[in-house]
């Protein structure tokens, strides 16, 4: 055997047993996608806005806290998301220098404004598109991080419509409980931890809440302290009551400061989740907790309340929620506050539920068609062709062993619209098995021997083929591109198909004829 044909035959087996290695076993190396295996499909909407309203509470916090200890007289600071600002209100006008200085050495390159007696610092719009664009990018990477602590195999989660846009779409396959899976990857679990402003004249009693906004507001005598706001308490967590508190704008510790979170069993056996803090955190909340022993502190989870707690010591680096419901809630917590709080909102704008029946239903149909499609080309390929007809029909069925195997090895998703890319590729093959033998065909009525017309038919059918897959190859490229998730999985596995079939039928066919032809023999007669 000549040595071209033999490294040419180590290759064919090398590829042929490295695609079969890559679907060995189906079951665990072909990945179905949502429409075949069921799940949920969701698109989501980031509320960038959250973000910026954030970094404005931040930056009142600091500055009010800087004015004060410069004894600096004002009456509040004041974010206004509106106008992606903070308000300084009512800045005592004897020192704006001093205010100016202050604001200039905090936040330079705000601009801040005059506005009677208030002064108006602005975030520069360049910081604005970038804080949103940070927002955007970090829901994406936690929500990815909470779908992978969930357990679920080859879930999707991606930003849709390109760099601007603000839109998630998440595909979680083999999950059917939407409603959990919106509760895990929607909310923020954004975790705070304020204390309990008691009104005056109650000091020193068991403060239980209010009974409604407008009788708080009347314990601190019909106005509320600047610092103070009033939340709803859960009442799953208050014995099934509506109890409203008095809370502190400012929290010591937020979902920002946590190391970890874990589930585990109260002394009562009930749910609990405990939480790690930073180092840095932890030394805050030692003071906090030192400076509070016997006080209420609040826990507040997505900006609702979920329990109130009195400190009995000082407290560093961990803490416990309780009241939390049932042991997979409290898992659910756990994996959220683990995976880090959303920076901003986010709102469910499609959602479906694919069921496994009609992923089942998908599967069957699909795989009808296919072995439909392939014995009809199978069958005219050998009853037209004869015996060059078998010898298409085995580089067709390594041409689909690669598709696969390739299909596995690139971690891909095999999706309906993929399936159809799949089907498509075998009458592309065929079709260039066609070309390649009608080409021998005319050489062999033109007088060539077997052995120049098959040569003959391959090198002058090569340049059509080329360039009939590259026209197709560029239009999957552009589907690729610019297509979402089933469009991208109709157009890889075509151009995938593409390929494995100019390498079966240009060089997988010809060399099963140089081994017909055998070496060095006449021939005189084809089977074609």
């Amino acid at each position: 055997m000549r040595k071209d044909l033999q490294w040419k035959l180590l290759l064919i087996i090398g590829v042929t047993v490295f695609s079969a290695w890559g679907i060995i076993p189906p079951k665990d190396k072909i990945h179905l996608g949502l429409d075949l295996k069921g799940g949920i499909h969701l698109a989501l909407r980031v509320e960038s806005g959250d973000a910026v309203k954030s970094v404005l509470d931040t930056r009142a916090t600091g500055l009010s806290a800087e004015f004060k200890k410069r004894n600096l007289k004002f009456d509040r600071v004041q974010p206004d998301a509106a106008s992606a600002s903070v308000v300084i209100v009512n800045a005592d006008p004897v020192a704006r220098d001093e205010f100016l200085k202050t604001v200039e050495s905090e936040l330079p390159g705000y601009k801040t404004t005059v506005v009677g007696a208030d002064l108006r610092i602005t975030i520069p719009a360049l910081e604005v598109d970038r804080i949103k664009e940070e927002a955007i990018v970090d829901t994406v990477e936690r929500i990815r991080n909470r779908v992978d602590a969930f357990g679920v195999a080859e879930a999707a989660v991606q930003r849709q419509g390109g760099v601007q846009s603000d839109r998630i779409l998440i595909q979680i396959p083999g999950v059917d409980d939407p409603e959990r899976v919106k509760d895990l990857v929607a909310k923020p679990a954004f975790l705070e931890l304020k204390k309990v402003v008691v009104p005056p004249g109650l000091e020193g009693t068991r403060y239980d809440g209010a009974e409604s906004r407008e009788q708080v507001v009347q314990q601190f005598g019909g106005q509320l302290p600047a610092d103070v706001e009033v939340f709803e308490g859960d009442p799953n967590s208050f014995g099934g009551r509506t109890r409203y508190w008095p809370l502190t704008i400012y929290s010591p510790v937020s979902g920002g400061d946590l190391i970890n979170a874990r589930t585990r069993r109260g002394e009562i056996g009930s749910a609990e989740v405990e939480f790690e803090l930073m180092p840095d955190a932890g030394v805050r909340f030692e003071k906090f907790t030192g400076d509070n022993v016997g006080q209420s502190l609040a826990a507040l989870l997505d900006k609702h309340l979920i329990q109130v707690a009195t400190i009995q010591a000082t407290i560093r680096e961990s803490g416990r929620i309780t009241g939390i419901g049932t042991l997979q809630e409290a898992d659910d917590l756990a994996l959220k506050l683990k995976s880090g709080a959303l920076p901003a909102r986010t709102i469910v704008l499609e959602e479906r539920t694919v069921g496994p029946s009609l992923g089942a239903d998908s599967i069957r149909q699909g795989i009808i068609a296919s072995t439909a499609g392939l014995i009809i080309s199978i069958g005219f390929m050998v009853f037209y062709y004869k015996g060059s007809g078998a010898n298409a029909v085995v580089a067709l069925l390594l041409n689909v062993l690669i598709l696969l195997g390739t299909l596995s090895w690139f971690g891909a998703t095999l999706t309906l619209p993929g399936i159809a890319g799949v089907i498509l590729t075998f009458g592309m093959a065929l079709d260039a098995n066609v070309l390649i033998f009608e080409r021998i065909r005319e050489e062999l009525r033109n007088g060539k021997t077997v052995r120049s017309a098959v040569s003959a038919g391959f090198e002058k059918a090569f340049t059509t083929i080329l360039d009939s897959n590259l026209t197709t190859v560029i239009a999957a490229l552009l589907l690729f591109q610019f297509g979402t998730g089933p469009v991208k999985g109709f157009a890889f596995s075509l151009i995938i198909g593409l390929a494995a079939s100019m390498f079966t039928a240009c060089f997988v066919s010809r060399v099963m004829f140089e081994l017909i032809m055998g070496e060095g023999k006449r021939v005189d007669k084809l089977s074609i």
